[in-house]
């Protein structure tokens, strides 16, 4: 850990400072940021992510509580306004066996879910079927949700 509490060996630790051009995050809050999943379940899986490195729930502060749950918030209405879902999954994974990949940095999922969607591939096929590459699903959703940021969607702390 460094003296800000980051890890060095961290991914979510590291996306905030990545160059603009190959960064997946598509906006930056006070304590927290959201990001596209490397990894997508499906198109438009976001994750949002404080920028201090801990593990737990319990471990978060008041703000960064509020500020995941705004930003989750947000999350949904720009995936609803972009992709248009018939459902959404929203769900924080602690510990290996509730199926976190990264253990010791906090991190809430959403992902846009529709009836028949591809999902089941990961799980019978080990692949993943996404017809929109990263890049163009950041580029879709950052000015959705700087717009709605300036609408002040955000509630005031």
């Amino acid at each position: 850990m460094t003296a800000s509490g980051a890890s060095p060996s961290c991914v979510f630790c590291a996306a905030p400072e990545q160059d603009a051009t190959y960064s997946l995050v598509v906006f930056h809050g006070t304590a927290c940021y959201v990001v596209l999943n490397l990894y997508p379940y499906n198109n438009g899986h976001l994750m949002v992510v404080p920028k201090r490195h801990f593990a737990t729930l319990a471990a978060a502060t008041p703000v960064e509580l509020t500020e995941m749950m705004e930003l989750t918030r947000l999350a949904e209405i720009a995936l609803t306004e972009t992709y248009k879902p018939q459902g959404l999954n929203v769900g924080i994974n602690l510990g290996r066996p509730a199926g976190a990949g990264i253990l010791d940095h906090l991190h809430v999922h959403v992902v846009p879910r529709w009836n028949g969607d591809t999902n089941y591939m990961s799980v019978v096929g080990n692949t993943r079927v996404l017809p929109e590459e990263l890049p163009q699903t950041a580029a879709r959703l950052r000015p959705i949700f700087e717009r709605l940021a300036r609408e002040g969607t955000r509630s005031e702390e």
